[in-house]
């Protein structure tokens, strides 16, 4: 069993930076992905960008390419996620998951899928 724990986040600003944080995470197989999902009210769930452990790869949805980064400090084993110029549509709780790894989302068997955890709340406002 993999505890994870998100970071708290509060209200920002539309074009500001955020960073979250995922402690907890495990890179103790080579079959294993981590990530980030969102979601919105009204909205599906939408897988926003992951990294996979045998590999170090990542995967970033077309809507946040190029302004969502996600790393992972294995050291301290947290995975991080920095939201660069953030939009009112961000507005979303975001979920830290882990899963076996595979091609949903690019990077998780979708079966795997039930770490979802309370989440954090994201809200960007102008």
């Amino acid at each position: 069993e993999v505890q994870l724990v998100e970071s708290v986040v509060g209200f920002v600003q539309a074009v500001g930076s955020l960073r979250l944080s995922c402690a907890g995470t495990v890179f103790t197989s080579d079959d294993y992905a981590i990530g980030w999902f969102r979601h919105a009210p009204g909205k599906e769930r939408e897988g926003v960008s992951c990294i996979k452990s045998v590999d170090a790869s990542t995967y970033d949805a077309d809507s946040v390419k190029g302004r969502f980064t996600i790393s992972v400090d294995v050291a301290k084993n947290t995975v991080y996620l920095q939201i660069n110029s953030l939009k009112y549509e961000d507005t979303a709780v975001y979920y830290c998951v882990v899963a076996v790894a595979g091609t949903g989302y690019g990077c998780y068997d979708n079966s795997a899928l039930n770490g979802w955890g309370q989440g954090t709340l994201v809200t960007v406002s102008s």
